[in-house]
């Protein structure tokens, strides 16, 4: 009986906690503001650079030696 009631408080616990997540991210989301992930690493310009140089028709490893992108 005590097991039954522990996991229904963690049940309950979960499910509030996903609304909060859930409520935060739409608050975000609606104002623009950052939702976190990985920041990017390339500027537009590298990514420009390393278009122009497989257009050419460098191979794309080299290019991303050239570039010291992975």
């Amino acid at each position: 009986m005590v097991f039954t009631f522990m996991a229904a408080l963690a049940q309950m616990e979960l499910e509030i906690k996903r609304e909060r997540i859930t409520d935060a991210v739409t608050k975000r989301r609606t104002s623009g503001g950052d939702l976190g992930g990985r920041r990017p690493t390339f500027t537009d310009s590298q990514i420009r650079t390393a278009a122009k140089l497989l257009q050419t028709g460098e191979p794309a490893t080299q290019a991303a030696r050239d570039m010291e992108m992975s």
